[in-house]
């Protein structure tokens, strides 16, 4: 893997070919396949923590970069979660066999979108600080986000704007790891590719795709999760709307799977336990 997914492991980076470019990603173990992908902004290494959880409890592990993040391809022209569900549902498929998708923010919405249109893909759904609706956002503050996500800041602008996502405990490697998100973002096309991200992602399929949906599920949300006004009160919709199961975790933010790996391992490996038993 490259210095900019910041990875404390040996796992080379492959490519994924998609019809506009390549997706980075890596596989570590073997086992039953799970999916992991980060959210907007963030690198596959945000999952440095769980991932060697996951592969000694016996799971085969493929972490992904989105579109225009990390290792993958500036080169799309499209962003969001119908793009991201598309990405994944081809790793799944490149792979073989079925997986479970652990997806956080806006991957856990194209993870349900994969979920609904593929089942046959998908044993379950482990989604971390999801995105699977739009949250009330006012014109100004929507127009205010937009200008303040412009590609010639971005990477000043989403430097400061990080720890406020990663409210409670951070990581002992915060500061490496931001180091890391910001000089990847400072690479020609990759701010823009972030900032049209920003642009065109909405969960609006994500939401219309709920009730289609026959995968189990886990809801993984930090307690103190800073894109939510009651991140309980959304953890509990989205388990409602999925029949599936919700694990709140203390001290963590965006990004509990980051901030509280252990806590996040043992929820996420009792889930896999039941779905994945006999594959």
């Amino acid at each position: 893997m490259t210095s900019s997914s910041a990875s404390v492991s040996d796992a080379a980076t492959r490519y994924l070919a998609r019809p506009e470019g390549r997706i980075g990603y890596d596989v570590q173990g073997s086992g039953p396949l799970l999916v992991l992908v980060p959210g907007m902004g963030e690198l596959r290494s945000s999952y440095r923590h769980l991932t060697p959880l996951l592969v000694e409890a016996g799971y085969r592990v493929a972490t992904t970069d989105l579109r225009g993040h990390g290792d993958s391809d500036t080169s799309f022209s499209s962003y969001g979660d119908v793009a991201t569900a598309g990405d994944i549902s081809a790793l799944i498929a490149d792979l073989g066999g079925s997986a479970v998708i652990v997806g956080n923010s806006l991957a856990a919405g194209a993870a349900v979108i994969v979920a609904a249109e593929h089942p046959e893909q998908v044993t379950g759904l482990v989604l971390v600080g999801p995105f699977v609706r739009n949250p009330p956002v006012s014109a100004i503050t929507r127009a205010l986000f937009r200008a303040m996500m412009a590609p010639l800041w971005i990477a000043s602008v989403w430097k400061s704007y990080m720890p406020t996502l990663y409210a409670g405990q951070k990581p002992a490697d915060f500061e490496q790891y931001r180091t890391a998100v910001i000089a990847s973002l400072r690479r020609p096309a990759y701010g823009k590719a972030f900032s049209l991200t920003t642009q065109q992602t909405d969960h609006d399929p994500a939401e219309a795709a709920l009730d289609a949906v026959a995968a189990p599920a886990l809801v993984v949300m930090g307690d103190r999760d800073p894109d939510f006004r009651d991140p309980a009160a959304e953890a509990r919709w989205i388990g409602d709307a999925l029949k599936g199961e919700v694990v709140m975790v203390a001290e963590a933010g965006h990004y509990p799977h980051a901030q509280q790996p252990d806590i996040t391992a043992d929820a996420v490996l009792r889930f896999l336990e039941r779905v994945t038993h006999g594959a």
